[in-house]
């Protein structure tokens, strides 16, 4: 894993070597900072660099040097393509979030996960909500909005699963459940009727996790209004010709079907 003080006293004390960017995965841009080192360019970009690492958010560090995404050099980029790209980095898992002051562990994968719902890219959504319930397990929105996410997907068993276990941890706002657009395909299916009758719990006996609290989930779970950005997104697309007719009608039937 790179750290961000560490390169950025790579960039300060030997950046003219490009030994910053070999440090970060970078080869292509290290091999063209010897190559200007000869010509004095590559001591000032060092600096440039150093202070940018410097400056530079712990998270924006992460998700650049630490996710699996490589930084190509703004104002450089053509030189580093000249010379080839940067190797691209394989098997990197993001980092952790690191403690908040505030005592709470930030989750920055629920956040992605319901910006990629809304973006119709539910299978990205689902990994998202995932990788978040490693963080916080106990996170009922969480475990709502991956119900919602298997109900789009009509993965029916695991958004039972789910739901039940949002419900175990005192989600209780079971008229959301009943009338939640995008579990319908939870709500068409014949064992609803019994999994309702059993106070949305597919083992009734089983002990509540937490007990019931009012829900705070107005900017947590997905909202009813997801369908109608969903439809708006669809029309922009066939109103730029990137769907056809037939292509938007199709589409436009999974959603409100």
């Amino acid at each position: 894993m790179k750290n961000k003080t560490t390169a950025g006293l790579f960039a300060l004390f030997l950046g003219w070597a490009g030994v910053h960017r070999f440090y970060l995965g970078q080869a292509g841009l290290g091999i063209l900072y010897i190559l200007l080192m000869f010509f004095g360019v590559s001591f000032i970009l060092g600096l440039i660099d150093a202070i940018v690492f410097f400056s530079m958010d712990d998270q924006e560090f992460e998700r650049k040097y630490n996710s699996g995404e490589v930084e190509t050099m703004g104002p450089f980029a053509k030189s580093a393509q000249r010379y080839g790209p940067p190797p691209k980095q394989r098997g990197k898992v993001p980092v952790p979030p690191r403690q908040a002051s505030g005592g709470g562990t930030q989750n920055p994968f629920k956040v992605n996960g319901i910006k990629k719902y809304k973006e119709f890219d539910l299978d990205g959504a689902i990994e998202d909500f995932k990788k978040g319930l490693d963080i916080h397990p106990n996170d009922l929105s969480l475990h709502f909005n991956l119900a919602c996410a298997y109900s789009l997907t009509e993965q029916v068993d695991k958004a039972y699963r789910h739901l039940d276990k949002a419900v175990s941890l005192g989600f209780n706002d079971f008229e959301k459940i009943k009338t939640h657009d995008d579990l319908a395909f939870v709500r068409i299916q014949d064992r609803f009727d019994d999994f309702q009758n059993n106070g949305f719990r597919l083992n009734p006996s089983a002990p509540l996790e937490n007990p019931p609290q009012p829900p705070k989930l107005k900017e947590e779970t997905i909202t009813d209004d997801v369908l109608l950005a969903q439809l708006k997104r669809l029309a922009e697309l066939r109103d730029r010709g990137l769907l056809s007719e037939q292509e938007f009608m199709i589409e436009k039937k999974k959603l409100t079907r």
